[in-house]
């Protein structure tokens, strides 16, 4: 009996080591002390892109603004904590994306702000935990934003459109691609390749006034001397990431193909411009208007 035991020991230790090492294995975000002194080091990143915005079957100029900080975030209640020494398990470091368009239309102008609150370690916490979006021009706003509860997404949608209107509803849980800048950034090994459903980024459902909804996908990530590119391809749709290899892995440019309301094949892309590393939030004063010039802010 004391045998059999012994080897029913042995065969429940090699059965936890091979999970171990099976766990080890999905564990992409390895926090090195390079990432914490760029990221932790209390300041944000923003970075000024050049916008060829399609809207309305015609190419419109703007600029887009990349924003992304770490901070300190509710798992629960999903919103930046204002002491975090206190909170506990409630407290979780995530990377916050603040992307920014702004383009005119003829002779009114349009402002489109998305935010995007991803866990760093993807290993514990592997997907967003909210995305906020909101559109505003002269027609009216819109707004929607999603809260990750369990395994789903409650999704709340604002419009002034009679047929978007005011909804409320659950998605079960996919791979958002508005998350997927936070993935470059944090780690790019977590990006998902192959075939796999996805939820479309909120700037184009809202502005093709398409139903928020997973869609299926074929992603892959292909390498050149110094750079990345992530595509992701839809049935009709796709989007085109490139980054830079080393670290903190910038982004230099995207294209986004889609069909548009007038049945047309049109694209919308920007290209790196201006980049500062820069605790934004303390230079609010006048003195600071400079810096706008510094990153080409025009609008």
């Amino acid at each position: 009996m004391n045998f059999i035991k012994y080897i029913t020991c042995l065969a429940l230790l090699s059965t936890l080591v091979a999970c171990k090492k099976q766990g080890k294995s999905s564990e992409f975000t390895k926090v090195s002390s390079q990432f914490r002194e760029y990221w932790y080091s209390g300041k944000a990143e923003v970075a000024t892109y050049k916008l060829h915005q399609s809207r309305y079957g015609e190419e419109r100029k703007g600029n887009a603004t990349l924003i992304f900080v770490t901070e300190p975030f509710s798992r629960y209640r999903q919103v930046k904590l204002d002491q975090p020494e206190n909170t506990g398990n409630d407290k979780v470091s995530i990377m916050k994306l603040n992307f920014i368009k702004k383009f005119n239309t003829g002779i009114y102008p349009y402002s489109l702000l998305l935010s995007a609150f991803s866990p760093i370690k993807l290993e514990k916490d592997s997907s967003t935990l909210k995305l906020t979006m909101s559109g505003q021009e002269w027609c009216g706003q819109v707004f929607t934003q999603m809260n990750l509860k369990h395994n789903q997404y409650r999704v709340q949608s604002y419009s002034y459109f009679e047929s978007e209107g005011d909804e409320s509803f659950e998605l079960d849980k996919a791979i958002l691609e508005d998350e997927i800048w936070n993935r470059i950034r944090i780690d790019y090994h977590s990006l998902p390749i192959g075939k796999f459903e996805m939820i479309p980024g909120l700037f184009y459902a809202r502005l093709l006034h398409q139903p928020v909804m997973a869609l299926p996908v074929k992603a892959t990530l292909t390498s050149s001397d110094s750079t990345l590119n992530y595509l992701i391809k839809y049935k009709d749709r796709s989007l085109s990431i490139n980054f830079s290899k080393e670290f903190p892995h910038r982004i230099n440019y995207w294209e986004e193909t889609f069909i548009n309301l007038k049945g047309e094949k049109v694209s919308t892309s920007a290209t790196f411009d201006r980049m500062l590393h820069i605790d934004y939030w303390s230079k609010n004063s006048n003195k600071y208007e400079y810096l706008r010039d510094s990153l080409h802010l025009t609008f």
